[in-house]
């Protein structure tokens, strides 16, 4: 009888969990079939949950297909994800939330347009569906200050469900947080990586049970890492306007008092010579900034020749 060679997965599914019990059981139940049924990898990742989660995965009987990780103490969403994320072997990979809020179907609805546009990531859309009014502003507030930093092509920058090439994904973890700001750092690395960035609307159905973990505290945390990431990839976007800032208000400043003959006043002096330094500061920052972006792609470069 002739062995049947069996064609390598393409995609993983990569699900973070941290103290989702309530929503796991469905979840699974329709993801473990999907995913064998297209010759997918799973990678199931506990982050260290309290509510027996973990008694939960460890029941299951998973195939060769499934892999289940646990953290002995919670990561954060981001640590989790590392993990996920660090194990995949195939091409691609998606990583989905484990609140039942997102539908199974849409992974093949992804998959699909991402070998149609050779996206490098694929972000699914949610369209702002099921987010109340004060977490849509601090949505709307997050985008736009990493957008007067950047240039983001995208609207829906912190979604969880997006659909990566893995060397990609892999070859970025190391620059992002193990916090919920994960997903906003991410997308920014790729974009400013200058890879291909898509977007695809996606079915948003309201969460199953359990309890959001999200806060004031996590957009003060991911408005803190986009400041720093800005940084890493272009702080001259940072300390240049208000290098110019500062100038133009001592230069304002001044004027005036050279026109009455008064000289040049100590708070313009100030402003001018506070912008100059603003200024040489941006030089520096972005000559390490450089330095600092070459050893990374130089170390990844020889991470993968020992591969």
């Amino acid at each position: 009888m002739p062995n049947v060679v069996t064609a390598p997965a393409l995609l993983t599914v990569v699900v973070p969990i941290f103290n989702e019990k309530e929503t796991l059981t469905g979840l699974l139940a329709n993801l473990i079939p999907h995913c064998r049924q297209n010759g997918w990898q799973m990678i199931l990742v506990d982050d260290g949950s309290t509510d027996g989660t973990r008694f939960l995965l460890d029941q299951m009987n998973p195939d060769p297909s499934i892999q289940i990780f646990h953290h002995k103490v919670n990561r954060g969403y981001g640590g989790a994800l590392k993990t996920g994320i660090g194990a995949v072997k195939t091409s691609y990979l998606v990583t989905i939330d484990a609140d039942g809020q997102h539908s199974i179907k849409d992974i093949d609805v992804l998959f699909n347009a991402m070998q149609e546009t050779k996206a490098d990531l694929l972000i699914g859309n949610r369209g702002g569906h099921n987010a109340n009014e004060f977490r849509a502003v601090g949505k709307w507030l997050i985008r736009t200050f990493a957008g007067f930093l950047m240039t983001i092509p995208i609207s829906d920058l912190n979604s969880g469900f997006k659909l990566y090439r893995t060397d990609l994904a892999q070859q970025y973890l190391r620059l992002c947080p193990d916090s919920m700001a994960f997903s906003d750092i991410m997308t920014l690395i790729f974009i400013n990586e200058k890879n291909l960035v898509k977007e695809f609307p996606i079915t948003v159905e309201a969460r199953k049970g359990g309890k959001s973990t999200i806060n004031i505290l996590t957009a003060i945390d991911t408005v803190a890492e986009i400041l720093n990431i800005s940084v890493l990839f272009n702080p001259g976007r940072i300390f240049y306007p208000i290098s110019f800032a500062c100038i133009t208000f001592g230069i304002l400043w001044a004027i005036p008092f050279l026109l009455l003959g008064r000289g040049v006043s100590i708070a313009a002096m100030l402003a001018i010579v506070t912008g100059l330094l603003f200024f040489a500061i941006g030089l520096i920052a972005q000559q390490l900034s450089a330095i600092r972006r070459d050893f990374l792609n130089r170390h990844d470069a020889k991470h993968e020749m020992k591969d």
